[in-house]
């Protein structure tokens, strides 16, 4: 099969870049023949090209490995709703904070933009199934929109999303009625010619979440609207910060990417870190600084303090003295003598 990808532009906002998964470690595994591979997506995912049939459909396929794996798949996102199913074998698999060993007919559910990854580092051997679908979702507290060619009623839909949504309940135990299902989107996955499936694809999907509706209501699941509010969203905002602390960062920027209003996004930030957002990124800044001190013995002062965010080497000099009683260079001399007496001892 062709591993097509076609190039989609990330979901930026205001200097944070969430970027889908593209699945590279799959592709090179089934490049040296590793394990079996099929799929059929959209965007940035690997796999026979979908449709305007499926619109809103990113990825379904699998993989089938039945020898010992080198390679996983670390923490990522997707922009979409991920259920994943495991036919057969095991499989080491990690949400949020979260870490299991799934066994046959677990199913996962993803919501969007939820970190997860399968692998600990290796995948296991197995058949391991996925579903990708975009509900439209760049932040946890937005209102989620299926594709239009999903067919359950209106207040089963609402049912299915409210449940999805307001409950942590991730990895379920499925009956033979999902283990069928995903076995006739293995058929259909592997007969389709150029979207000549996209119809059985379209049904079986829909099939999928009336039994994901089924499995959901006989569960105890305890509801919980607040992973749906604008904290989720700061939580996500201030993850990613680490990665962009270099960004010209103004509180008002802060919030419009985190999506929500100024005086929220400075109650949420205070509430999750202790910390004003302006404080809370200092603080972020300065963590950062001490670990490139500590690696980068040929970066000098101003280097890292651009890098880091300050503005001027002299602005980063003076808040690094007062919060750790030295100077950078001090700090960095000090974390070699202590490392050489340790080579010692």
């Amino acid at each position: 099969m062709k591993i097509n990808v076609q190039e989609i532009e990330p979901y930026e906002a205001d200097g944070v870049v969430y970027h889908a998964d593209t699945c590279l470690p799959l592709i090179d595994a089934y490049k040296r023949k590793k394990l079996k591979f099929k799929a059929l997506a959209r965007h940035t995912y690997p796999g026979d090209r979908l449709d305007e049939n499926t619109v809103g459909l990113n990825s379904i396929g699998y993989w089938d490995a039945n020898e010992p794996q080198d390679w996983g798949l670390d923490w990522h996102r997707n922009e979409g709703i991920e259920f994943h199913f495991l036919e057969s074998g095991s499989m080491p698999y990690s949400q949020e904070n979260r870490e299991v060993l799934l066994t046959p007919n677990h199913l996962t559910i993803t919501r969007p933009w939820e970190a997860h990854k399968v692998g600990n580092p290796h995948i296991g051997m197995g058949k391991f199934y996925w579903v990708i679908i975009d509900l439209g979702v760049r932040r946890p507290h937005q209102e989620w929109v299926w594709p239009d060619w999903i067919t359950l009623t209106d207040s089963d839909l609402s049912r299915l999303t409210k449940i999805l949504r307001h409950n942590e309940k991730s990895i379920l135990k499925t009956d033979q009625r999902v283990r069928d299902c995903f076995k006739r989107i293995n058929l259909a996955i592997n007969t389709d010619e150029n979207g000549s499936n996209a119809s059985r694809i379209r049904l079986l999907i829909n099939y999928l979440l009336i039994l994901i509706l089924d499995l959901l209501n006989t569960e105890n699941i305890v509801l919980n609207e607040s992973l749906t509010d604008s904290s989720r969203s700061v939580q996500y905002f201030l993850k990613e910060l680490d990665k962009n602390l270099a960004e010209n960062w103004t509180i008002e920027q802060m919030s419009q990417s985190a999506g929500v209003g100024l005086t929220r996004f400075t109650h949420h930030c205070k509430r999750l870190t202790n910390l004003t957002p302006m404080r809370y990124l200092t603080m972020r800044r300065l963590e950062m600084s001490k670990k490139i001190l500590k690696e980068k013995n040929n970066l000098t002062v101003s280097e890292i303090a651009y890098m880091c965010g300050f503005a001027t080497s002299q602005y980063f000099s003076t808040v690094f003295k007062k919060h750790e009683k030295c100077s950078p260079n001090e700090y960095r001399r000090l974390h070699s003598i202590d490392e050489a007496l340790s080579a010692y001892s």
